[in-house]
C-alpha cells in the first residue's frame, strides 16, 4: 500500500502503530528489519504490578475482618470498590507482559508449537503451586477447592496465551484479538441474560437477573463441584452456592487478559527507537482509550451491572479502562525518564519495583504466613489473633488498628521479596 506524506499530527502515525501492533509477535524468526531494534523495558508495567500485589495483600489481610474501611472491602454484590480493581488489574498486566515474553521467545527461534508447550508447562506449575497452597499446612482432601486466585491466573493466562500464539502470524493480529474480546464479552452477556437456568427458569422473568445464586454461572459451578464430589469425593465452592473464580466467569476473565495483551502490543509498538509516536503521545492515546473503556463499561452497566463475583462484561471494561489509565500515568512518570532519577522518585517507586519483580513469590509468602498464623496457636488464641490483639488492639479493635495490622503485614511480606531482589533472584513460572 502506498504511503502518503503528511504533517497531520499523530493520526496517520497511530494507524501505522496499529498495523505494527498486529505484527508484534513472530512465529519462528526474529522480527523484520524495520522493527529489529529491541523495545525499551516498560518500567510502568513492573511498577503497576508491584502496586497491585501490595494492595492485594493489604486488602486480603486486615487484622479484624469485622472492622474494615469500606473502600478496602469488596462490594457485596453489584458495584465496585478499589479492592475490586486488584485482581482484574493483575490479570490485565499478565496479558501485557505476555506479549513481551512470547515475542522474546519467538525472536529466539521458538516455533508456535514450542510457545504453546511453554504455556502448558507454566500452567502446570501454577496449578501445582495452587494445589500445595490449598493443602498447606494440613491436607483436607474432601474440601479441596479447584477454583481460586492462582488457578484462575493459570487457566486464563493459558487461554489468552494460546490466542496470542494462534494469531501471531496474522497481519492484523490486534484487530483479531479485539474481535475475540468483543465476542467473549457480548457472548457472556447473552449467556447470563437470555439463557434459562435449568430448574430455575428465565433470568428477569422467573428468577432475578443476576441473583446471587440464581444465575447460570453459579449453576455451572454447582454442577462441576457436584460431579467432583460424586466421582472424586472432593471439591468445594468459595460460597455455599457459587464461586467468584468459577468456570463460566473464566470467559470474561480471558477478555480482561487479552485487553492487557492489546495494551502490551501498543506499548511494544510505540517503545521502539524508530517509533514515529513519542512516549508522551502514546500515553495520551492510552489514557483516552482507557477513559473511553470506563465510560462504555459504566454505560453497559445499566443493562449488565458491574459485578466482580460474576466478572460481568461491564466490570471487565471498567477495570481494564482504569488499568490503562493508571499505566499511562505511571508511564509518564517513569518510562523514558533518564537516570539517575531524583531521590524522591527512587524512594517512591523502589518498594513497588521490588514487589513487582516477584509478584507470585509475594502472594505465596502472604498465603503461607496467613494460613500458618491461623493454624498455629499461642495458648487458646491463634497466632494471628494473639499478635493482633496484643500488639495492635490491646484495648479495643477498630478500623484503624485493623488497617495498621494489614500495613504491617504488607511490610513483613515485603522482606522476603527484598532479599530476592538483593540476591537478583526472580521467581518466574
Amino acid at each position: 500500500m502506498e504511503e502518503k506524506e503528511t504533517s497531520d499530527g499523530a493520526g496517520p502515525h497511530v494507524k501505522e502503530m496499529m498495523e505494527r501492533m498486529s505484527a508484534t509477535l513472530t512465529a519462528t524468526a526474529p522480527l523484520p528489519v524495520k522493527t529489529t531494534t529491541a523495545p525499551r523495558r516498560v518500567l510502568s508495567i513492573d511498577l503497576l504490578r508491584g502496586l497491585t500485589i501490595a494492595l492485594m495483600i493489604l486488602v486480603n489481610d486486615p487484622g479484624d475482618w469485622a472492622r474494615v474501611f469500606r473502600p478496602l472491602d469488596h462490594a457485596e454484590w453489584n458495584g465496585w470498590t478499589i479492592t475490586d480493581m486488584v485482581f482484574p488489574t493483575f490479570l490485565f498486566l499478565v496479558g501485557a507482559a505476555m506479549v513481551y515474553s512470547l515475542s522474546a521467545r519467538a525472536a529466539r527461534g521458538n516455533c508456535r508449537k514450542s510457545l504453546a508447550g511453554h504455556l502448558f508447562v507454566r500452567t502446570g506449575k501454577l496449578l501445582l503451586l495452587a494445589f500445595v497452597l490449598d493443602y498447606f499446612p494440613r491436607m483436607h482432601w474432601t474440601t479441596l477447592r479447584f477454583f481460586g486466585v492462582i488457578p484462575r491466573i493459570a487457566i486464563v493466562s493459558l487461554l489468552a496465551g494460546l490466542v496470542l500464539v494462534a494469531t501471531m502470524q496474522m497481519r492484523r493480529q490486534a484487530w483479531v484479538v479485539g474481535g475475540i474480546v468483543a465476542v467473549l464479552l457480548v457472548g457472556y452477556w447473552v449467556l447470563l441474560r437470555w439463557v434459562p437456568v435449568p430448574g430455575l427458569g428465565m433470568p428477569g422473568r422467573d428468577i432475578p437477573f443476576m441473583g446471587e445464586w440464581q444465575n447460570l454461572a453459579a449453576w455451572v459451578d454447582r454442577g462441576v463441584v457436584g460431579w467432583t464430589q460424586h466421582w472424586l469425593h472432593t471439591g468445594a465452592l468459595y460460597r455455599k452456592n457459587s464461586d467468584p473464580e468459577g468456570v463460566l466467569s473464566t470467559l470474561p476473565a480471558v477478555a480482561t487478559t487479552l485487553l492487557g495483551a492489546l495494551t502490551g502490543m501498543w506499548l511494544r509498538a510505540t517503545r521502539h527507537d524508530r517509533s514515529e509516536i513519542s512516549t508522551a503521545t502514546a500515553n495520551v492515546w492510552m489514557a483516552a482509550a482507557g477513559a473511553a473503556a470506563v465510560l462504555l463499561g459504566e454505560l453497559w452497566s445499566v443493562w449488565f451491572p458491574i459485578n466482580k463475583n460474576l466478572w460481568t462484561s461491564s466490570y471487565v471494561l471498567v477495570m481494564a479502562g482504569w488499568a490503562v489509565v493508571l499505566l499511562a500515568l505511571l508511564s509518564s512518570l517513569v518510562d523514558e525518564r533518564r537516570k539517575p532519577w531524583p531521590r524522591w522518585l527512587n524512594a517512591a517507586t523502589w518498594p513497588w519495583f521490588v514487589f513487582g519483580s516477584n509478584a507470585i513469590a509475594a502472594y505465596t509468602t502472604s498465603v503461607v504466613l496467613v494460613k500458618s498464623a491461623l493454624y498455629f496457636h499461642i495458648g487458646r488464641s491463634t497466632v494471628w489473633a494473639w499478635v493482633y490483639f496484643h500488639l495492635f488492639a490491646p484495648h479495643h479493635s477498630d478500623k484503624l488498628t485493623s488497617l495498621a495490622f494489614a500495613i504491617a503485614f504488607v511490610v513483613v511480606c515485603f522482606l522476603p521479596n527484598w532479599w530476592l531482589w538483593h540476591k537478583k533472584i526472580f521467581w518466574k513460572m
